[in-house]
This record gives C-alpha cells, structure tokens and sequence, in this order.
C-alpha cells in the first residue's frame, strides 16, 4: 500500500480523528478511505446516469405513450 501525506487545518484534522474514533474505523486512514470509496461510487453513479441521460436525448424525437395500449399489449 503506498503512502500519501496531506495537508489538513487544524478543525479537519480534529474532526478527522474523531470521526474516525467514533465510527468503525481502526484509524484516521480508514475513514479517508472510506470517504474515497463513497466519492468513487457517487462518481460513477453520476457517469452511470449521465450515459443514461445522453443516451435518451439522442434516441430521437419522443413518442406519445398509450398507457392502455400498453397494458394490451401486455396481456397478449
């Protein structure tokens, strides 16, 4: 595992230590690699939905929906 040092005020750093003191953390390098992991998987959540959002504005023009034809359709 590589090391990194960083740079933190005081009140971070305080806050840091607690937090990783009152959760279930070993230590303050636990707790930053959660905080990682947790902006990591927002990030891709966010990329996920973005792709999604883009995938819908160019599928065209939309299409009026017939909630009962739909229904028919689906019982067969």
């Amino acid at each position: 595992m590589s090391t990194m040092n960083i740079s933190l005020p005081e009140q971070m750093k305080t806050w840091v230590e607690t937090r990783a003191e009152q959760g279930p953390f070993a230590n303050s390098s636990d707790y930053i690699r959660e905080l990682i992991r947790r902006d990591q998987a927002r990030q891709q959540a966010i990329t996920t939905l973005q792709t999604a959002l883009d995938e819908g504005l160019n599928s065209g023009p939309a299409e009026v929906f017939d909630p009962e034809a739909f229904l028919r359709a689906r019982r067969g």
